[in-house]
């Protein structure tokens, strides 16, 4: 049984299932090899299970439960304006009352007509001091800048959010898909000798289950497992079509892949023979392996074989996933019931074939601005250690004395020592929802403005916790879309980087506007303060000349600035 859990882990590769029993109180959900989860969808296999949870009880009823306890935060603007209406309002009164005061005392009495010229003094110079152009300065600016961030493949759902990008000092990326290519690939081929590269990749190419057609225009599609339709992809870069091989040598026999096995066979006719293809786990593989492929096929001696297992060893370092390919040729075909004890046997070893999720080309340069201006990228990913490292180690966002954590060591880490230790961490792996909205919080009460990414619903809870949410547009599910504060038509991290440089921009020229619409309006405050100090029988502007002036005359200069 092989699922595919990318609802729940962000990892697209089909996850094979076991009934072994797996020890430990705390697995990590991608690790719980045992179970399958509501909301994953079967690519392959059969398997007859017991229902344990139904409900809010399962996995997906936990993500639901988290996105509801989720509050959503004020932006930083928003929070600034509200603390700068606060002050404002306070100094306002205080200099009104004053003014009232003085006007009374310049009036010589409290007679109707005195505490109503008075009074109207005193609004007079409150509307003087209240930027009422400041609300509308602020949203034209907000949308104008959704505009541009549109053509940048970035559309915002709400105003705010918009500058909040700008305040961005962590972002918190998903890896599959936004920091990757989401696309298994062959970068590296080992075979005893160069020529035999083709060889390898035929095995390939054959010895799967993955479909290629080309569509009216003559360009290629592939359907079928992320590391089968790669090692098919490989095979058409270097010149071999599935289709035309499979003309040539079609398909007579089969042994399909098993977990227990760890092989897949296929057999095809050869001149006039039949030729056993076998490719899976190279460990197992070389365990049935005599012969090698070395101009021709040679004995299998032990340093050969401890070169192929260093070549092997190396791979695995590197965070690739390997797979070992293998033929011989027979004059029959078993029957069915022999077939596994004849044919994968006394083979020749051909090669080795390392497939990565590769990283982004434009992403290394984006993670470069990020730390040029400031921000600090963490990879949060439902993936492996290994894998997660590596893959940070070459964008740069994993750095010299920079730490990684799994989803294990952060069920055993209380959430004060996280909010401590948070700066050192910038890699999280193999963790589960919960685990990212504990991230992203922890963040956040350390004092920073963060944005995070995600596509699927594991990734929900996080996106409404984060100060600015963005959901991927392409490969983002409906739930994960919904609980963000922007989508990425493009799924790519340096979209959002972009987009910070957008809000920063933007944040920038609304602060212009509050400074230029702030120096205005203490000029009217200082004229009428000064008129009435120094007892003027009729005051320099009256209140509807001091709106006029805040609404149309402030306001353009300002909404100019604003752009």
């Amino acid at each position: 049984l092989k699922v595919n859990e990318s609802s729940l882990t962000g990892e697209s590769e089909g996850v094979e299932k076991t009934e072994a029993v797996i020890e430990g109180d705390k697995v990590a959900l991608g690790d719980r090899k045992n179970l399958v989860f509501s909301g994953s969808l079967v690519v392959y296999g059969r398997a007859l299970v017991v229902v344990t949870s139904t409900g809010m009880n399962t996995e997906l009823g936990k993500v639901a439960a988290l996105m509801n306890q989720t509050q959503r935060h004020k932006t930083p603007l928003q929070e600034s304006l509200d603390q700068f209406s606060r002050r404002l309002a306070m100094i306002i009164l205080i200099i009104c009352v004053g003014v009232f005061a003085l006007s009374l005392y310049h009036a010589g009495g409290f007679g109707t007509q005195a505490i109503l010229d008075s009074l109207m003094f005193a609004v007079a110079l409150a509307v003087a001091a209240i930027p009422e152009g400041l609300p509308a300065i602020v949203t034209i600016v907000l949308a104008l800048g959704v505009q541009r961030m549109v053509r940048h493949h970035a559309i915002v759902k709400k105003l705010p959010a918009v500058e909040t990008l700008g305040c961005a000092g962590v972002i918190c990326s998903d890896k599959t898909g936004t920091l990757t290519m989401n696309r298994m690939t062959v970068v590296q081929i080992w075979t005893a000798r160069e020529k035999h590269r083709l060889e390898a990749l035929i095995v390939g190419a054959l010895c799967n289950d993955a479909t290629l057609n080309h569509d009216s225009d003559g360009v290629p599609h592939l359907l079928g497992d992320p590391t089968e339709t790669a090692l098919v992809d490989a095979a058409l870069e270097e010149g071999l079509d599935k289709e035309i091989l499979e003309q040539e040598m079609p398909r007579v026999a089969e042994i399909p892949f098993d977990s227990q096995r760890k092989l897949m066979t296929t057999v095809h006719p050869l001149r006039g023979r039949y030729r056993v293809m076998v490719k899976g786990a190279p460990d197992v593989l070389l365990s049935r392996c005599t012969h090698i492929l070395s101009g021709v096929s040679v004995p299998l001696d032990v340093p050969t074989l401890r070169q192929v297992e260093s070549a092997n060893a190396a791979m695995a370092q590197n965070a690739l996933r390997v797979l070992g390919c293998a033929y011989k040729d027979v004059d029959v075909i078993p029957p069915p019931r022999d077939m596994e004890a004849l044919l994968e046997h006394d083979l020749t070893f051909v090669g080795l074939m390392g497939l990565i999720d590769p990283p982004r080309v434009e992403v290394k340069q984006a993670v470069a601005q990020c730390f040029q201006a400031g921000i600090r990228p963490v990879m949060i990913t439902g993936d492996h250690k290994l894998t997660a490292v590596a893959i940070a180690k070459e964008l740069g966002i994993f750095r010299e004395g920079d730490m990684a954590l799994t989803g294990a060591d952060l069920d055993f880490m209380p959430q004060e020592m996280l909010e401590q230790e948070a700066d050192k961490f910038t890699v999280y792996a193999r963790v589960s929802p919960e685990h990212k909205m504990r991230i992203v919080q922890a963040l956040q009460n350390k004092g920073y403005v963060v944005a995070m990414t995600g596509d699927g619903v594991n990734d929900a809870p996080a996106l409404k916790a984060a100060d600015i949410g963005c959901a991927m547009g392409i490969t983002g599910t409906d739930v994960a879309k919904g609980a963000a504060d922007m989508i990425l038509t493009d799924d790519n991290f340096a979209t959002i980087v972009h987009a910070v440089e957008q809000g920063r921009g933007i944040y920038a020229n609304i602060k212009k506007s509050i400074h230029y619409l702030l120096s205005c309006n203490i000029g009217e405050i200082l004229t009428l303060f000064l008129a009435t100090l120094f007892h003027f029988h009729q005051a320099p502007l009256v209140p509807v000349q001091l709106l006029w002036l805040n609404l149309v005359t402030d306001s353009l200069p300002a909404l100019a600035l604003g752009l």
